[in-house]
């Protein structure tokens, strides 16, 4: 064989290795843009998990409350915004009323700050949210650390804090609390193990196993997508 059959043999073989290796390229960017699709609308399903709901954007955008009842929601959490835009429309105050109105039950959602005291957060808590046994338990958010706090918060003072921001939210609610862990918390503070609280787990699609224990909530689509919501809300379900 001459040296141009040669080279065309060998050129051969690499062809199909740029031609398979370009189909699996293809075939990873339609698989990621089906996910991203279906993860718009997903939810999972109503026989195995027959209590749904949702958690709201923090942000101002505009909820229809009757609408995320009509589209399954049970019930609702809002997260916490105080400040001066807290009684506007479109605040805190005025979404606690149309989500009552809606007839979905209704739970607060507090971001626990690693960097600033208990006093102040549970104070925020107490002014906006009123003692009322209907509503569900109040539930903590753990998402954020306290590598970016200024003067520096050890993760001790971090775990102390919590602990009475836990406490002195419980007082007022009268309810335990649920801690919205997030695998970053977890992994820092092992929260999971040190507080016996019920747990609201986060993981699209898949169900969440990095507390080490059973959770009672889990976020199981991060950004559904829903007419009910300018924004994309956060599907809750409930553990059995």
């Amino acid at each position: 064989m001459g040296k141009g059959g040669k080279t065309r043999a060998r050129k051969a073989p690499r062809r199909w290795l740029w031609r398979l290796a370009a189909l699996a390229a293809l075939f990873g960017v339609a698989f990621a843009g089906w996910l991203w699709w279906d993860m718009r609308e997903w939810r999972p399903d109503e026989g195995l998990y027959p209590e749904q709901g949702a958690l709201v954007p923090a942000s101002g955008g505009e909820v229809r409350f009757a609408t995320l009842k009509a589209v399954g929601a049970q019930f609702v959490y809002l997260p916490l915004v105080a400040g001066p835009a807290a009684g506007a429309p479109g605040g805190f105050a005025d979404r606690f009323a149309r989500a009552r109105e809606a007839g979905l039950q209704v739970g607060v959602m507090l971001d626990f700050d690693p960097c600033t005291r208990a006093d102040a957060q549970s104070g925020a808590f107490a002014q906006m949210v009123p003692r009322d046994g209907d509503l569900l338990p109040p539930a903590i958010g753990l998402g954020r650390l306290a590598d970016g706090c200024s003067p520096a918060v050890s993760d001790a003072a971090v775990e102390s804090e919590l602990m009475t921001l836990i406490n002195q939210i419980e007082t007022h609610a009268g309810k335990r609390v649920i801690l919205k862990l997030s695998p970053d918390f977890q992994d820092r503070h092992n929260t999971a193990t040190t507080l016996t609280r019920d747990l609201w787990l986060a993981r699209d699609r898949a169900r969440p196993d990095y507390a080490g224990r059973p959770w009672l909530l889990w976020s199981a689509n991060s950004a559904l997508v829903t007419e009910a919501s300018e924004e994309p809300v956060e599907w809750v379900v409930v553990q059995k």
